[in-house]
């Protein structure tokens, strides 16, 4: 059986599990409508509208 040549150093093991949970922001992009910033694929949350079409109401 293979055995390792050296041991591994805490800051080694903990630097290769630290970078695991790291997360990136949700990119934004401008809505068509109303130039508001929003995230991609989703209804704005400004104006109610996603694809050109009204989906929730804004009264």
């Amino acid at each position: 059986m293979a055995v390792p040549a050296r041991r591994t150093s805490k800051a080694k093991k903990n630097s290769r599990r630290s970078s695991v949970w790291k997360l990136d922001a949700p990119a934004l992009v401008k809505c068509p409508n109303c130039s508001g910033y929003t995230v991609s694929h989703k209804v704005c949350k400004n104006c109610g509208y996603y694809g050109g079409r009204e989906i929730i109401s804004k009264d």
